[in-house]
């Protein structure tokens, strides 16, 4: 078993490290210290889901539906320039950020559809879990194993990233602090979507 699991477990992990839209928004959240617990539980779920589809051969079955990667590269880079020009602003006007960050949050509503279309609406995402995991699992003799090794990654690493926030909170005690991370949120998700209109 564990020669499947901690292959599938190093090759998650391997894939959400990379910087993204939906890491972004979880470091975010985990220095406001806003809906901490069920952005991570969602950003988990819903991989947990992707990887479960591709593990069960759902990739192949993506691959041959015409419509659904140019609906979801377009629809993606669209939400994605939109998201980016909000961190654009809020990089811009400064304060304004660290207001939000120790004063009125987002409500639980509104956080987690934002989440969810940063994370479904983003053809990467699909690519990682359903069809480069669905694919590489089918080489492990223990299948099932394999896909709970990537599902354990991605529980501990969004926990890790939106709790571990926290400790770089003395950094953001400075307006600029969150005016640089909004700026860095808003060239990441416009470099994605650049990327996705330029596949």
């Amino acid at each position: 078993m564990l020669t499947s699991f901690l292959p599938g477990f190093a090759l998650s992990l391997t894939l959400i490290l990379a910087i993204g839209a939906q890491n972004a928004f979880v470091l975010r959240q985990g220095l406001r210290r806003a809906h901490v617990f069920w952005v991570c539980l969602t950003c988990a779920l819903s991989d947990a889901a992707l990887i479960a589809a591709g593990v069960a051969g759902f990739g192949a079955l993506a691959e041959q539906v015409p419509w659904f990667e140019p609906l979801m590269r377009y629809g993606g880079a669209a939400f994605l320039i939109w998201y980016g020009a909000r961190n654009a602003v809020s990089a811009w006007r400064g304060g304004a950020a660290l207001a939000v960050a120790g004063g009125a949050q987002a409500n639980l509503r509104n956080t987690l559809l934002t989440l969810l279309a940063l994370t479904w609406l983003n053809p990467h995402v699909y690519l990682d879990t359903v069809v480069l995991l669905g694919s590489i699992s089918a080489q492990y003799p223990d299948r099932l194993a394999f896909g709970s090794g990537a599902v354990v990654a991605s529980f501990c690493f969004f926990f890790s990233l939106g709790y571990g926030a926290r400790l770089l909170s003395p950094l953001f005690a400075s307006p600029y602090s969150w005016q640089v991370l909004d700026a860095v949120i808003a060239v990441t998700m416009w470099a994605i979507a650049a990327k996705l209109l330029l596949m």
